[in-house]
């Protein structure tokens, strides 16, 4: 049923609109103000009792915002620009939204409707730039139907996961409506339901993954709220669980059979695992480096399962494809297996993972020495609560948490997963603590990251959101640095630039800051940090040494393979002397190394 609103005879348009957004539980949104939009922004002053209004200092980190709302809560995000430069830095937070396909709206003012087509001040053909980002992108015409394409635009976004675009000549919200003639559709939002797996699929699931010698459950973000039942299916049939980096925290991270995830920001017990599985469980999953990398190309049976129909098939021919819930087929799985003991597959793994794990702790626990990333995010996990949430920029920050910051299914993190934009951590992080006022949020950012949307640190200040910033400060775009190496036949070239004192730019927006360069600093800094964001944002910016994090992807350890002096050079470059290869727990329990390996693919 469709709810009328006729409490008073007239209504702007402009108020109309909002309304709508209301009626969709939009309880915040983002933007700069313009001449194109200030018609909205008269609506949000009338309105400011039932939607906040947040203002940002880009139009991208509003953008981001937006994009992380609907990341961290499923809820639809929104942000707004005016017309020209105020829409086109948008684009970037839209780009983000549609690649990571989570709803977002954008409202772009334009040149009132008697001065569009000729060519005045900030006016131009809008649509046409926004037309490969959205899936829907219109420019309204009238002022009674406004709310019926802001209502039409969250729709569409809600059912294809998608940015949706409007543009408001600037003329349209001032004008008055009748009250009658607006209504929003949001009472009759309903999500899909779940598709329950087919039996028939799921009993040859269960016989194959029952009788596979060295299988792997590789599982992506379709999992989440599942990850009781792929713990459970690990444990009852013996097979190791990696995971995308998105991924990251639906099953413990101390879980002993988790191996972490593949390719680049990665683990190395992943990528030497996924290379000589014979079997893959792909669930919930679409890892966007499948086919370029060539990571199934020693899997002789490969099993999916995933809620959308267009991802069966796409990464990996299948031999068994269910079109279902993850957490309904993992259950259904569940109800027919018989638990099976201990593998040598499955020893092998568990005793690499805890190589490699100790490895970790040797670099989390030097006392002394240059400061290190490693050392910093062992502060963080000792000063993060149990449901902290965590916005991550994007580099070798996702490299460095992906294996040091210990997550569970209470924490929730975010970044940007396919379109990698660098700055989204402060954005993200603004977000988080907007959704989620009374818990713990970090912000997680290298300093190259973090100088892209560094003027947002006074939007934290100005609205009073507590947040932990820790910037990670070594001069260097690190993780393209490390590219650079792999790839380029020079020397680096624009990867590498001059200091920036994150805690006097803190500062200078009325942020308390820390600087620090030593280990020894590092507890009693992260404690008063702790304690501050109680009330009030704060930023740490360690002054971290820039080598290269161990490459998963280009492991040099094993001497059976490799020349001596090759292996001893990466382990003396890595601290690396007591990290073993998969294949020497192989052998520990009896079986042939394969000799085969997962290449990186893509740049």
């Amino acid at each position: 049923m469709i709810t009328k609103h006729t409490k008073a005879t007239t209504i702007s348009a402009g108020t109309a609109l909002l309304k709508v957004l209301e009626a969709w539980q939009v309880d915040h949104l983002y933007g700069i103000p313009g001449g194109s939009i200030n018609s909205v922004m008269d609506a949000l002053e009338a309105e400011k009792s039932q939607l906040q209004y947040i203002q940002v200092r880009h139009e991208e980190v509003g953008a981001m915002a937006a994009a992380a709302d609907a990341k961290l809560t499923g809820k639809i995000g929104v942000c707004f620009g005016s017309a020209g430069p105020g829409g086109t830095h948008l684009l970037n937070g839209l780009y983000d939204a549609r690649e990571d396909h989570v709803p977002v709206l954008a409202l772009i003012g334009q040149f009132g409707t008697s001065g569009m087509n000729m060519d005045t001040f900030q006016e131009m053909n809008e649509n046409p730039i926004y037309a490969d980002v959205a899936i829907y992108n219109v420019t309204a015409v009238n002022a009674n139907t406004l709310p019926h394409v802001i209502d039409e635009a969250i729709r569409r976004a809600y059912a294809h996961q998608g940015v949706a675009v409007v543009q408001i000549p600037v003329d349209l919200p001032w004008q008055l409506i009748k009250a009658e003639d607006w209504y929003s559709s949001a009472n009759s939002y309903q999500k899909p339901l779940l598709p329950q797996p087919n039996p028939e699929k799921i009993k040859q699931v269960v016989d194959i993954l029952q009788t596979a010698k060295r299988p792997l459950i590789y599982y992506g973000i379709g999992t989440r709220g599942a990850g009781k039942e792929l713990q459970a299916l690990s444990q009852q049939l013996k097979i190791p669980l990696i995971s995308t980096y998105p991924a990251k925290g639906i099953v413990p991270d101390d879980y002993v059979a988790y191996l972490g995830s593949a390719n680049r920001v990665a683990q190395k017990p992943a990528n030497e695992a996924l290379a000589q599985a014979d079997t893959v469980l792909f669930i919930g999953n679409n890892y966007p480096f499948a086919e370029v990398s060539k990571a199934f190309k020693n899997t002789s049976k490969f099993l999916q399962i995933d809620i959308d129909p267009a991802k069966l098939g796409k990464r990996h021919k299948t031999n068994v494809a269910v079109l279902a819930d993850a957490k309904l087929a993992l259950a259904a799985i569940l109800q027919q297996i018989n638990e099976r003991d201990a593998t040598s597959w499955w020893q092998a793994n568990l005793a690499n993972n805890k190589n490699w794990r100790q490895y970790l702790a040797s670099l989390e626990n030097k006392t002394d020495g240059p400061l290190q990333a490693y050392q910093v995010l062992k502060a963080v996990n000792q000063v993060a609560d149990p449901d902290a949430v965590f916005s991550i920029d994007v580099g070798d920050i996702n490299l460095n948490a992906n294996r040091h910051l210990k997550l569970t299914p209470k924490n929730q993190h975010i970044t940007s997963n396919l379109f990698a934009t660098m700055g989204v951590g402060i954005p993200g992080a603004i977000a988080a603590k907007l959704n989620y006022p009374s818990r713990q949020v970090f912000n997680l950012a290298g300093d190259g990251g973090a100088a892209m949307t560094m003027q947002d640190l006074a939007t934290q200040v100005q609205y009073r959101l507590p947040i932990i910033n820790v910037v990670f400060t070594n001069h260097q775009y690190g993780f393209i640095k490390d590219e650079q190496e792999d790839t380029n036949k020079n020397d680096f070239i624009g990867v590498e630039f001059n200091d920036i004192d994150f805690s006097k730019i803190a500062s200078g927006v009325h942020m308390k800051a820390f600087r620090i360069d030593r280990i020894d600093q590092l507890t009693d800094t992260f404690n008063q940090a702790r304690d501050l964001a109680k009330t009030e944002p704060v930023l740490i910016d360690a002054v971290i040494t820039g080598e290269r994090p161990l490459p998963a992807e280009k492991l040099r350890l094993d001497s059976s393979v490799y020349p001596i002096n090759e292996v001893q050079a990466f382990k003396q470059r890595y601290a690396a002397e007591d990290l073993h290869p998969l294949a020497t727990y192989l052998a520990k329990y009896g079986l042939t190394d394969a000799q085969n390996e997962v290449g990186q693919g893509g740049f």
